[in-house]
Formats: C-alpha cells, structure tokens, sequence
C-alpha cells in the first residue's frame, strides 16, 4: 500500500478519498525542515497547501516519492524543476478554488469601485462623511483582464453579469475561445490604454513578472483602477504607490504581494488601497473542493497511474489510463527498442500515430516513448524527466498524429536519427500485445520477450542453421524465431531466448557468415 504525508491542514475528507482508494494517509502537518527531511523518505507523495516548502532538499530526501499534490494553484513552494529532474510527478489543484478566487476578484471590484472598506471605517467611527465617498458606477465600464484562462473567464462571465465590457490580453486566448466567452481579445497596450478597471489573473513568470510597473503605469487610462488576485510579484508595488500618489491611478484593490505574509508593505495604509490577507481561495467550500481534488489527483495516480492536472507531465484520466495501458507498453518497448540499437550520439526522434493511434491522447505516449528510447542510455530516465532531459541534450523531438490507416489499424512508428544514421522500429496490437511490425524498413513481425536477439544480416542460405547451431552449443534455447527481409537482400531476425547471452557469445555470433549486426535486447 502507498503512502501518503499530508503535511499542511487539509479537510479531513481528504484522509477518507485517500483510504477509499487504498492509499494510507499520515498527516503530519507545521514540520520544521529538519524534521520533514528525516521522514520524507518514507513516503511515496507529499500532499500540502502553502506553508510547507518542497525543496530540492527535500526531493532528494525523498526517495521514495513519485508524486507532490498542491492543494491550490500555485506552487511557489513546490522545486518543479528538481521535482521533475527526480521524475517526481507534480499536481495542482487550478479549478477547486477558481469561483471562489473569481469571486473575490468581483469584490473587491466593486469595493473598489464604492470605497466600501473607508465608507466602513468612517461609519463605524460616528461620522457620516456621505459626500466624501462618491463611487464609481461598474455598468458599461471597460474591465481589462490580463490572463482569461479558467479564473479569468469566471471574472469576465460576472463581469458582463453586471453590464460591463470584457476586453482580455492572454496569449494562450484563441479567437474562438474569446468569442465563445463574449470576451475582446487586445494586445497589452491595447488594453491599458482603454481599461477602467485591470484584474488580473496569471501566472509568475518570468515574462509575467511586474507586468505591472512604471511604465505600463503611465499607459494607463488616467484614473484606471488595479485588482489583483493572481500573484504579488506581478506588480512593482513601488510603482504602483507613486502612480497612486500622482493621481494617475485612482486606487488598487489586492489579496496578494510580492512578500508573504505582508507585514509591512509600501501600499499600506494609503486611503485609495485595499489589502486583503490572500483571501482567494478562502472559503469552506475552496477548501475542501481542493483537498478532496488533490487526494483523489494522488490517489489515482499512485494506484493507477492516472496523471490530472500535473504541471510537469501529460494529464491522462483513468479512463485514458485503462484505454491506453497497451500503447504505452508498445511505445515504452519501441522507444527501448530504439535506444538499446543506439549506439552513437542521438540528434533527432520523431514519433508517427497512424490510424486508431492518432486518435488516442498520444501526449502521454510520446513521454513513454521518450523515457525508453533515454533508459538505456541515461541512468534514472522516466517518462517525467524524459522530455526534459532531450532538451538538455539538443535532441530534437516531434510527434506527429496521421488518421490515414495503412496496412495496420493501429500504428507507431519511432525514427531516431544518431551522428551516424536514421533508424526507425514501427509496431502495432494483435489482440491487444504489443508486436514489432517493421525495423530499419524490414518489415516482420515479432513479439518481444525478457531477452532478446537482433540480428542484421545478408539474406543468404544457411544463416538460421548457422545461427542456431551457435546458441545451440552455448546452451541457449530458442522460445520464439521471427524473420524478415527486403527487397535489396537484407533480413532481419528477432530471436527471442530463454535467458541472457554473454559477450563472448555475441562476438561469436558475429562471426557467422552474412552478419552485419547483433545486439542482445532486454525488456
């Protein structure tokens, strides 16, 4: 049975999915670091929400660990790269919070937009100061969103509930999506030049990072109010106090910042701003809507190897989990095929879908595909970390998905192109196994045991005798023999044996008249 460490506060529904799915839950939440690193190791996930920090250190620690489930969206405290360099399989949870993060959103827009929170503190303090909280009415407004993707479309679809005009940047946005959604897709000058009010709603990165600063500040429609209920580092919070100050922007209203938690803050006590303590996703429902999603996330995974909103590897449901499981033994095994022939740098792979393989979510295939071709050739190669360790090594990978059917229902075909030659291994399902159909532009066809043979050599009388009479003497059975040949004289065997084959022994069979090539296969 699996283990699992619930490591920060998680409704107790979560415990009870994690049972139900026959995976033991040990919560164990406000470790310190040290006392986490010495019990990681024996967990297969970590499940938490913000306050414990998955490090490298604690990756490494965690030799056991398959999976960390993040109870939320972001995953700041999550190493997602030192996660996937261990082949560790990162989740989230985007959609279990995302109307209540909208809803907040739309609050504070509109509290915002009235003063709510000073009209507040004023009555309460026995004044009536009714003339000196005059508002701002949302109707016909221009909100400009920057971000539209699952929280961003809730914000747009409230927006237009109250009479507003929804102008979207996001680069992900396709026009069909924006005009599905009744959203205006603009470029990011666009947008701060026409805006009355920008919410925003994406990720930290990089390219993300202070997209609101002093420049684009001073694009702005005078007067334009800022609402965020994303990620702090997206504002340069210093910026935004002096274009407050200058009167060229009217106010903001924000539940995140750059530092957390905000103890102090440049935008602290100014009248025109307000601060929320990260209230996004707070409310019961939030809570356990993503506590239950990440247990059932990590459960499936760990018993079935389903993958559902991970960042660092292809989702794949547990239907797709059922429906593919005989694919990905063919593409795991053509992908060895390949990588155990390979003997020389690898520059290239492309991957064909043919007919019923085209259709399948070929995504989680190509990772499977991937991480067989690099085993044989790099130690701790999964189908996580694969596509990321291609990259690091310039190999170039491109999948592509054919709906034509040829000889075959269903086919995968996997060329790999090294500093010496291009090579490819096609197979296909009889009956559900996995059977190699075609090597090198030989076609044959082959199942593939524990231990196998390959043998290149020139079609010519005597060379099965030859190599039989060679295993025969080394003590060596033949549980299956599958042979193939072209057109130019070339053949190709598929040997499978009883048991493995020593050095000497391949050298030996070299030797046999006509052969080009011999390489001992395991799977």
């Amino acid at each position: 049975m699996s283990r699992v460490l619930i490591a920060d506060k998680l409704s107790p529904q979560a415990i009870d999915v994690f049972k139900r799915k026959g995976v033991e839950a040990d919560v164990k939440t406000g470790l310190p670091p040290e006392e986490l690193l010495k019990i990681i190791g024996e967990y297969e996930g970590i499940a938490v929400r913000s306050a414990t920090k998955v490090t490298a250190e604690v990756i490494r620690a965690g030799g056991k660990l398959k999976v960390i489930g993040r109870a939320g969206i972001g995953v700041d405290n999550v190493d997602v790269p030192a996660a996937t360099a261990q082949g560790i399989v990162v989740m989230n949870t985007p959609f279990g919070n995302s109307v209540t993060t909208a809803e907040h959103a739309i609050s504070l827009m509109m509290a915002l937009a009235r003063q709510i929170p000073q009209a507040n503190a004023s009555t309460h303090a026995g004044k009536w100061e009714k003339s000196g909280f005059m508002g701002m009415e949302l109707a016909g407004k221009t909100l400009g969103l920057i971000g539209c993707g699952n929280i961003g479309s809730i914000v747009a679809d409230r927006a237009q509930g109250l009479k507003m005009r929804v102008i979207a940047y996001d680069p992900y946005l396709s026009k069909e999506r924006a005009d599905a959604i009744q959203v205006e897709k603009v470029e990011l000058d666009s947008l701060f030049e026409r805006a009355d009010i920008v919410s925003l709603h994406t990720p930290l990165t990089e390219t993300t990072r202070h997209i609101i600063n002093k420049n684009t500040l001073a694009m702005c429609k005078k007067g334009v109010r800022i609402v965020n209920c994303a990620r702090g580092g997206l504002i340069d919070e210093a910026a935004l106090k002096d274009a407050i100050e200058s009167g060229q922007i009217a106010g903001a209203a924000l539940d995140v910042f750059e530092e957390e938690p905000a103890k102090k803050n440049p935008l602290f006590g100014m009248k025109d701003v307000i601060c929320t303590p990260h209230l996004g996703a707070s409310t019961a429902e939030a809570q356990e809507n993503v506590a239950v999603q990440v247990a059932e996330q990590m459960a499936d995974y760990l018993v079935s190897g389903a993958v559902t909103n991970a960042l660092n590897i292809p989702s794949m449901s547990v239907e797709d989990a059922a429906k593919l499981k005989p694919y990905l033994l063919l593409a795991d095994w053509l992908g060895s095929f390949a990588g155990q022939m390979t003997e020389t740098g690898l520059k290239a792979v492309k991957i064909d879908y043919e007919g019923k393989a085209a259709s399948l979510n070929t995504k989680p295939l190509t990772a499977v595909a991937l991480k067989g071709l690099l085993a044989p050739l790099v130690e701790g190669a999964n189908m996580v970390n694969a596509p990321v360790i291609a990259r690091e090594r310039g190999i170039g990978v491109s999948a592509t998905s054919h709906e034509r059917s040829g000889d075959y229902q269903a086919l995968i075909r996997i060329t790999v192109e090294t500093d010496r030659r291009a090579r490819t291994v096609a197979g296909t399902l009889f009956e559900g196994r996995p059977r190699i159909v075609e090597v090198g532009g030989v076609k044959l066809e082959a199942g593939l045991g524990a231990h196998m043979l390959y043998v290149n050599n020139d079609d010519k009388p005597g060379f099965i005798g030859a190599l039989g009479t060679v295993l025969g003497k080394a003590g060596i059975n033949i549980a299956n023999f599958h042979l193939g040949r072209n057109d130019s004289h070339e053949a190709v065997a598929l040997v499978e044996i009883d048991q493995p084959v020593s050095a000497e022994l391949l050298a030996e069979i070299a030797k046999v008249p006509s052969v080009r090539q011999v390489k001992a296969l395991v799977f």
